[in-house]
């Protein structure tokens, strides 16, 4: 493919992360190279990749917008996300495929 090829998004597999102001993990699924994040919750989100359960999401970490998501690539050996909310409860969606562009 060529350098700046556009490829649409082609998810593989979805989970929800039940978040607060108590980081929080959870198993990825899917297979992939690329990571979308929504944040489906009115309050801003901190989230971590990592490949092991014990991965912990502080405010130090990739900031997702509330009500927003965005796109990050991450490589075979990422199978867990963390996330943390500055305020509130609610889901965080991590959604694993390939592409690069929603």
């Amino acid at each position: 493919m060529a350098i700046g090829s556009i490829t649409p998004f082609r998810p593989t597999g979805t989970v929800p992360l039940s978040a607060s102001t108590s980081s929080s993990v959870v198993a990825l699924a899917g297979g992939g190279e690329t990571i979308v994040v929504t944040n489906t919750t009115s309050s801003l989100a901190y989230i971590r990749f990592g490949a092991d359960p014990t991965v912990s999401a502080t405010n130090a970490d990739m900031p997702v917008l509330a009500n927003s998501r965005v796109m990050l690539s991450a490589n075979s050996l990422v199978t867990y996300a963390a996330g943390v909310l500055v305020s509130g409860t609610g889901n965080v969606l991590f959604t694993r495929g390939d592409g690069s562009f929603l």
